[in-house]
């Protein structure tokens, strides 16, 4: 999440979206939501393969998302983007992943932007969908990564 959004409230996160808070843009200071760095830690030390899909298309902002990553201590885990003309689910179907974790999008049109309701229904059945609230993190998902899956 942006870093102003720390310390406020979930709708008060979204809200600083809706009102184009400044530090919305700057990709290089984002930090963790709630505990999710241990959350997957955790699933990768389960064995889960930790990706992650990036709303950026940019080479610059990419890398930025590589140094929050690394700067944070995510878990490792390559980084999925958008190429020209591509859409979000044009992505979870080029990877197919087992789990596919998204927020809402509440704050920027809800399931018009997500990703897993634009997915071809052949390859839906492949993909297990998790939605969790905008900036409400994953905190409260279960520590058993065999468990998401079911």
């Amino acid at each position: 999440m942006h870093r102003n959004a720390l310390g406020r409230s979930r709708p008060e996160r979204v809200q600083q979206v809706l009102d184009k808070d400044e530090s919305i843009r700057d990709f290089a200071t984002y930090i963790p939501v709630g505990d999710a760095v241990r959350k997957l830690q955790a699933w990768k030390e389960q064995g889960a393969e930790i990706v992650y899909l990036s709303s950026h298309k940019l080479t610059e902002d990419i890398e930025k998302d590589e140094q929050v990553l690394r700067g944070q201590h995510f878990p490792e885990g390559q980084i999925f983007f958008r190429k020209e003309g591509e859409k979000y689910k044009d992505v979870a179907e080029r990877v197919i992943p087992d789990v596919l974790i998204e927020d809402d999008c509440e704050s920027i049109g809800w399931e018009n932007e997500m990703t897993y309701p634009h997915i071809r229904p052949e390859l839906k059945a492949r993909i297990k969908s998790i939605i969790v609230n905008e900036f409400g993190g994953l905190d409260h998902l279960p520590d058993k990564v065999s468990t998401l899956i079911v």
